[in-house]
C-alpha cells in the first residue's frame, strides 16, 4: 500500500453527476490524485435506504457514475475506484461504531433532515435510512483517511465521523481525551481524525436557486450538450429588466458568473456594468456563461462518449474489479486492527473478489 497520507470521498449513485459535483469535490480529487493515496467510493449500498425497490436502475447509476469519473480525469491507475457492496468491511465496522453514535446524535444530523425533506420521505423512511449516517462513518473510517473532499452541504455528515473516531480511540486505544486532533494517531489511536475538504465553490445552486439536484430537475450534467447546457442557463432569472437598469451582482446569475469564467478581470468588468446598468443583459451574460461551462463540460463529454459502449462498459466493470480488490486489502488491514483493539482479534481472515 501507498505511504502518501491518503483521502476518501466518493457519489452514491442517484444518477448522471452535475456541475455541483464536479466543483464541489471532482475538481479537488483531481488534484490530489498525485500527492495523496486517493479512495474514490461509489456508495451503492446507501443507494438502497430509499430505492430498494429499483436494483436495475441502482446498478446502472453505478456504471453511469464510473463514466462520469473516468471522462473527468479519475485515473484508476493512480486511484483506487471502490464499489461499497464489495468491501464487507464495511458494513462489518457500521456495526461496530453504530454502538458508539447516540441514535438522537444521528436523527440531530442537519444534512439527514434535509434529505428527508427534499426526497418527501415524511416518516414512511426505511430503518436503514439513518443508518445510511452511520455507514458513511464507516464508509471514511475503514481506510483511515486525513481528508474529506466534499461539497459543503456534506460537511455535517462528516462531523459524526470525527467525533466517532475520537471515541473510539479513547475507548479502544487509550488515547487522552484532551488530545489534538492532528495527534491521534502518534498518540496511539488506531483513526486519523478526517478533515472535511470543501471544494473551491462549496454549493452551486441549481438554474432555479435551490439545492442542484436530479430530483427538482435543476441540474446541469456532466454530460449535457451545449445546446441543453444555454437552455437550463437561460432559466435563470434575476428579476432585472433591462440591460440599462442597475442589477445586483449578489444574484444567481453572478454565482454562475463566478464559479465559471476564470478571468478575474473579466468578471470584475462584468460587475461593473452589470451593478451600474452599462448597456448588458441578462441574456449576454448568460451566453458567456454558457460558453464557459461549456469548456469544461466538452471534453467530458466526449470522453465519456468512449465508454458508451458494451466495450466500454466491460472495460468499467474491471476498473471497479480492481480497484476493489485493492480496497478490500486496505479495508481489511483497518478492520482486523479495529477488531483486535476491540478484543475481538480471533484469527486473521483473507477476502479475494474473483
Amino acid at each position: 500500500m501507498s505511504t502518501k497520507p491518503r483521502i476518501l470521498t466518493g457519489d452514491t449513485p442517484t444518477g448522471r453527476l452535475h456541475l455541483g459535483h464536479y466543483v464541489g469535490s471532482i475538481e479537488s480529487r483531481l488534484r490530489f490524485q498525485d500527492t495523496y493515496d486517493c479512495f474514490f467510493l461509489i456508495a451503492n449500498m446507501h443507494a438502497f435506504t430509499t430505492r430498494a425497490d429499483k436494483p436495475d436502475e441502482i446498478r446502472q447509476s453505478t456504471i453511469e457514475i464510473v463514466k462520469d469519473w473516468l471522462a473527468c480525469g479519475i485515473d484508476p491507475e493512480r486511484s483506487t475506484i471502490v464499489l461499497q457492496t464489495e468491501v464487507p468491511a464495511i458494513a462489518e465496522l457500521t456495526w461496530y461504531i453504530a454502538m458508539l453514535l447516540p441514535f438522537n446524535r444521528v436523527m440531530r444530523n442537519p444534512t439527514l433532515k434535509t434529505e428527508i425533506e427534499d426526497k418527501g420521505l415524511g416518516d414512511t423512511y426505511s430503518f436503514g435510512f439513518p443508518m445510511y449516517a452511520v455507514g458513511q462513518c464507516a464508509d471514511i473510517l475503514i481506510f483511515r483517511p486525513e481528508l474529506v473532499p466534499v461539497g459543503e452541504d456534506q460537511v455535517a455528515h462528516i462531523e459524526p465521523c470525527r467525533e466517532v473516531a475520537r471515541r473510539f480511540n479513547q475507548i479502544y486505544c487509550g488515547v487522552n481525551p484532551h488530545t489534538e486532533d492532528d495527534e491521534y494517531v502518534k498518540a496511539g489511536g488506531l483513526f486519523p481524525i478526517p478533515k472535511a475538504e470543501v471544494g473551491r465553490v462549496g454549493r452551486l445552486p441549481g438554474v432555479d436557486g435551490r439545492k442542484m439536484s436530479k430530483s427538482l430537475n435543476n441540474a446541469i450534467y456532466l454530460s449535457d450538450t451545449f445546446k441543453q447546457i444555454k437552455k437550463k442557463i437561460g432559466k435563470i432569472t434575476t428579476g432585472r429588466q433591462s440591460m440599462d437598469e442597475p442589477g445586483d451582482t449578489t444574484n444567481l446569475l453572478f454565482d454562475y458568473v463566478r464559479a465559471f469564467i476564470h478571468d478575474e478581470d473579466r468578471v470584475a468588468e462584468l460587475e461593473r456594468r452589470y451593478s451600474t446598468g452599462d448597456n448588458i443583459g441578462d441574456g449576454h451574460i448568460k451566453v458567456e456563461v454558457a460558453e464557459a461551462i461549456e469548456k469544461i463540460i466538452g471534453p467530458i463529454r466526449e470522453r465519456r462518449a468512449e465508454f458508451d459502449t458494451p466495450a466500454g462498459e466491460e472495460k468499467i466493470l474491471g476498473i471497479i474489479r480492481d480497484g476493489t480488490r485493492r480496497a478490500n486489502k486496505a479495508a481489511e488491514e483497518t478492520l482486523y486492527l479495529a477488531k483486535k483493539a476491540m478484543r475481538l482479534d480471533f484469527g486473521p481472515r483473507t477476502l479475494q473478489l474473483r
